[in-house]
């Protein structure tokens, strides 16, 4: 088998340029490309009869976020608990957790403020504008 490399990781949206204003407004995310992909080279790909998407990616200290906004866009939304099967997160890391929690603006949905777990591990959990969790950490 071939060796894999992490490449991005991916969160479907509703919305992309909320959701992207979000990401580089709010976590200070650099935006590195944006681009439209269709066709039916795509939608079969994807399995999506006729799909086409914005994508959006964001560098965040060498890990590509791509945010991707769907055409059709499909009806449900995946688990929101982090202890639901499928539940997913993106986890960012900064160096001081307590002055990242206090720079937050207000109207951020956060779970908690940060909390260090048994581990050592400084944690919290925050949403973007479409629900999506994310965990920052100070390792």
């Amino acid at each position: 088998m071939a060796a894999l490399s992490t490449h991005h990781v991916g969160i479907t949206v509703a919305d992309l340029e909320e959701t992207l204003a979000f990401y580089r407004d709010t976590l200070d995310l650099e935006v590195a490309d944006r681009f439209s992909v269709g066709g039916q080279a795509f939608a079969d790909a994807v399995g999506v009869d006729e799909a086409s998407a914005d994508f959006a990616h964001l560098e965040a200290d060498g890990t590509r976020i791509e945010l991707v906004e769907y055409d059709p866009e499909a009806r449900g939304s995946p688990a929101a608990e982090l202890n639901q099967p499928g539940a997913t997160h993106v986890g960012l890391s900064v160096d001081d957790l307590d002055r990242f929690a206090e720079t937050l603006p207000g109207d951020v949905p956060t779970i908690s403020g940060p909390r260090t777990t048994e581990s050592g591990t400084k944690i919290m959990f925050l949403r973007d504008p479409e629900g999506n969790l994310i965990e920052i950490l100070e390792a």
